[in-house]
């Protein structure tokens, strides 16, 4: 079992260099540990080696999104909770552009193999549940719906972000027809 003060570390470790390695990818391991306010040796302990460390970070994200979904469906309309999930998903897409700095090629295909399926997953329960509701069309597909989302992370955000209106246009795509 695992004291409570372990887990308070390696969470404080999580979110410093979360935080470092979205503000610069070639954030130090000593960096992140002065972040979190942690020795060298609790850092790792915890993280072997900076790309276990950036690993870390990038699956505690997709666990925090993938995880929201019931609690976003429990409190909006399929279509607003898909959006929102969405708009969620990009700025984290965006802040893992960042992490993918940080990884060799050979990890970064991993995580993205290891992190496809639950992030599919999340997108059928959405998607399943306006197929229900009779707001999203039949033939919705997950994989296609992340592709095409897959887009709203490079769009421009200067002068203005154009996700969200590019994602309007998405989400009218799943309206049945009629």
């Amino acid at each position: 079992m695992v004291r409570s003060d372990a887990r308070q570390n390696r969470a404080r470790i999580l979110a410093a260099a979360r935080e470092a390695f979205a503000e610069d990818g070639g954030t130090s391991m000593n960096q992140v540990a002065q972040r979190a306010g942690v020795g060298a040796g609790t850092l790792y302990r915890n993280f072997p080696t900076r790309e276990a460390l950036v690993l870390a970070v990038y699956q505690a994200e997709v666990d925090r999104i993938t995880g929201r979904v019931a609690d976003l469906l429990a409190a909006a309309p399929p279509l607003e909770a898909l959006r929102d999930w969405t708009l969620d998903l990009v700025e984290a897409m965006r802040r893992k552009h960042g992490l993918g700095e940080a990884l060799s090629p050979g990890a970064h295909q991993a995580v993205t193999e290891q992190t496809y399926g639950p992030v599919i997953a999340a997108i059928t329960e959405l998607l399943d549940a306006g197929k229900r509701e009779g707001v999203i069309r039949a033939d919705a597909d997950p994989g296609d719906f992340l592709q095409l989302t897959g887009a709203l992370w490079r769009a421009a955000t200067e002068p203005e972000d154009r996700a969200p209106r590019m994602l309007a246009l998405i989400l009218d795509g799943l309206r049945p027809q009629r």
